[in-house]
């Protein structure tokens, strides 16, 4: 028997299943604490609204340059309740594993798991794992969920963007879609293009700080990219959006991959930017906020929310016209979270 590979019985609740808790999972990603593996964990809450998230990850390939599945997973819940302005703070993990997968890539991913929610300051509490035979997966898929605290006053929503708003991107775009494309596909780049998944949270704290209520919306560009998401944020604020096409921050092997493939970059995922709707008077402060922050040192401002409206959204483009921008039809880049 190969001691590396999941069997079905690490799924099915017996001792393989605890052997495989003991040995790995819970070393790997549990407290120093004494674990007593209960139905639910219990929690203390701060004072606050709760924000609660959910998601799940598929991505293809497991290990991408700048991150793989564990990692992904935990930011990317980390990020949807800091796009709430709430502070995280606990996670579970649901681990879908295919019989066969190899017990050294979950310790993998299991590490990476653990050094993300240590960075972003939160704790994994409770989680579950299941195995399922050989092809009837893809080698690993991880369901998270996330529960935050939300201090009095954060009124922050996808709907609370208003005419003026100057709407600024934390960084280059584009960077984990094209990361995770590239090595997929194999394709060798002169420039290495780098996921940029990473936890926001602290990003966002800064943020609430300077402008407070001044920041009308954040929203995390993933799937469907920045046009997807600013498009439906108009919708959902009824305001009309002009974007400049010139302030785009684009990374070179990002822009060099996306013109070789026929790809627009507006609509390729990100893992580790945001995207803020913030007053006019604040929009300078925050700017230079972010950008003396690491997650923000390429922040930009994009466009502006011209006037109220049924959801416009249109480009200025480098020549000087203007061009509808609406929502990603179809998949442009499977599995790619």
């Amino acid at each position: 028997m190969d001691n590396d590979l999941i069997l079905l019985g690490h799924g099915s609740g017996g001792k393989l299943s605890h052997a495989l808790l003991e040995e790995l999972i819970i070393p790997a990603l549990a407290d120093d604490s004494p674990v007593e593996q209960n139905d639910a964990a219990l929690l203390e809450m701060p004072p606050g609204r709760l924000a609660y998230t959910t998601d799940s990850y598929v991505v293809d390939p497991i290990f991408f340059p700048g991150g793989n599945i564990g990692s992904l997973a935990v930011n990317g819940t980390v990020n949807d309740l800091a796009m709430m302005g709430a502070r995280p703070l606990y996670l579970s993990i649901g681990l879908i594993l295919e019989e066969g997968f190899s017990r050294r890539e979950l310790s993998a991913i299991l590490a990476a798991m653990r050094e993300a929610a240590d960075e972003a300051g939160v704790r994994i509490v409770t989680g579950d794992t299941k195995v399922v035979p050989r092809g009837k997966a893809d080698r690993i898929f991880i369901n998270s969920s996330g529960v935050g605290v939300l201090s009095d006053g954060i009124d922050i929503s996808g709907g609370n963007a208003r005419p003026g708003d100057r709407i600024i991107v934390s960084g280059t775009i584009g960077d984990h879609g094209v990361a995770v494309l590239a090595s997929r596909e194999g394709l060798e780049l002169q420039t290495e293009v780098r996921s940029d998944c990473a936890p926001l949270n602290g990003l966002v704290a800064e943020m609430l700080a300077t402008a407070e209520d001044g920041l009308h919306v954040l929203r995390d560009p993933t799937r469907g990219g920045v046009a997807t998401t600013i498009k439906e944020i108009a919708r959902q604020s009824k305001v009309d959006v002009v974007l400049t096409e010139s302030a785009l921050p684009l990374h070179p092997g990002v822009k060099g991959v996306c013109a070789i493939l026929g790809l627009d970059p507006l609509y390729v995922a990100n893992e580790g930017k945001l995207l803020a709707f913030v007053a006019p008077e604040r929009a300078e402060a925050l700017l230079s906020r972010m950008r003396s922050h690491p997650l923000g040192r390429d922040a930009a401002v994009i466009g502006e929310v011209t006037a109220a409206g049924d959801g416009r959204v249109r480009m200025e483009t480098v020549v000087g016209g203007l061009r509808a921008v609406e929502m990603l039809a179809g998949e442009q880049l499977p599995r790619i979270c």
